[in-house]
């Protein structure tokens, strides 16, 4: 059983910086690492991912430019670095674990096995 724990969340002015951790559990270096995030009334949406590998990162548009999906495997970790905070960036924010192996980033919810139970990031304008 994979365990994964999402910390960082919390209320910050627009154009803040926030940046999320996602403690996971078992053998890390093998899965695939996504954002996403849901906002109330809204389905959840991918944000940014990582391969099992770290060679490749992908992000939503909305956040291109502004947020950092980084990985330290001796730590079973992975960060999302969030600059430029906007109201609309607030929601729910889940971390998400992919174990295909594969070599691209999956930006489907669904096609990741494992989540966390979510940080709350809020911006307030």
């Amino acid at each position: 059983q994979v365990q994964l724990v999402e910390s960082g969340g919390g209320l910050v002015q627009a154009g803040g910086s926030l940046r999320l951790s996602c403690a996971a559990s078992g053998i890390f270096s093998s899965y695939g690492m996504g954002w996403f995030r849901q906002a109330p009334g809204k389905v959840r949406e991918f944000v940014a991912g990582i391969t099992w590998s770290g060679a490749i990162t992908y992000y939503a548009d909305s956040v291109k430019g502004r947020f950092t999906i980084s990985r330290e495997n001796a730590k079973n970790t992975v960060y999302l670095r969030m600059n430029g905070l906007k109201p609309e960036d607030t929601a729910v924010y889940y971390c998400a674990a992919d174990f295909s192996r594969s070599t691209v980033v999956q930006t489907a919810a669904p096609e990741y096995d494992y989540w966390g139970q979510g940080t709350q990031v809020t911006v307030s304008s």
